[in-house]
């Protein structure tokens, strides 16, 4: 079991997490697939073990709770395994004034979004590292290029994504490890409803696939590419935001969160 390539993929039950699981296990990769939902685990592990022919565990665990990525490590070590592939996807947005917001789902969302995911990392470096080999994949957002008004703790949050992994790559690269920020826009997911966001601007028109989010990401990580912005659009404005007054690129995020 030692020998062979293993990837947690976290937030699996669903959306752009399942695609990375189905993109990792098409390309011969075991997979640790961890959420809350066990019974969707259990069907995408029964999914991959049929279509491709690999192992697939299921851990569901609450990593937004205090004891969650310490839990996970605990059943990965456990379960004998020592990966080499690391997906930080679970995550979630608040969308609404900051004013209006529920507290404990906002503290909810900067635990899962940065807490954990910081965390896992730190826990599971030491495999990766031991290997001398090995990718991180952290799933970030087109929000991370500019603060976000009507959902700036979220926007906050995949900046400090973003940050993070340019950051993490430049220290692990030497040693063989290689960190990628995927940066989708408004993908077809439900993120948007569990935001409680359906009626923003944001969430309108014709949005990404989770599938192509997830084989662009996979594709970017394997070439060990530090920052993927997915959507020739979203590098556009990935690029102009650099160029565009801070206020202003603060005031166009909020005319695209509006409501409509």
């Amino acid at each position: 079991m030692e020998t062979q390539q293993w990837a947690v993929v976290t937030g699996a039950s669903g959306g752009i997490g399942r695609d990375i699981a189905r993109e990792l296990a098409a390309r011969g990769h075991n997979l640790i697939l961890t959420a809350r939902d066990e019974a969707k685990l259990q069907a995408l592990a029964t999914e991959l073990t049929a279509t491709h022919g690999v192992n697939a565990l299921c851990m569901p665990v609450d990593l937004g709770a205090t004891d969650g990525p310490e839990r996970l490590v605990a059943s990965i070590a456990a379960a004998g395994v020592s990966p080499s592939v690391l997906v930080n996807n679970a995550g979630y947005g608040v969308y609404g004034p900051l004013a209006q917001a529920d507290v404990p789902q906002t503290q909810g969302m900067i635990d899962l979004n940065i807490s954990a995911l910081t965390r896992l990392t730190m826990r599971l470096l030491p495999d990766l590292l031991r290997n001398g080999r090995g990718h991180i994949l952290n799933v970030a957002s087109t929000a991370a290029f500019q603060p976000g008004p009507g959902m700036a703790v979220y926007f906050a949050s995949k900046a400090y994504v973003l940050s993070f992994s340019e950051a993490l790559d430049a220290e692990l690269r030497p040693q063989g490890v290689r960190v990628t920020a995927l940066c989708p826009g408004a993908t077809l997911t439900d993120f948007g409803t569990r935001a409680k966001g359906e009626r923003s601007a944001l969430f309108r028109g014709r949005l990404a696939t989770s599938e192509a989010v997830a084989r662009f990401g996979v594709q970017a990580m394997e070439r060990g590419q530090r920052v993927a912005v997915h959507g020739l659009y979203n590098r556009f404005l990935a690029i102009g935001v650099k160029f565009t007054p801070r206020h202003l690129a603060t005031a166009l995020a909020g005319w695209k969160i509006r409501a409509v």
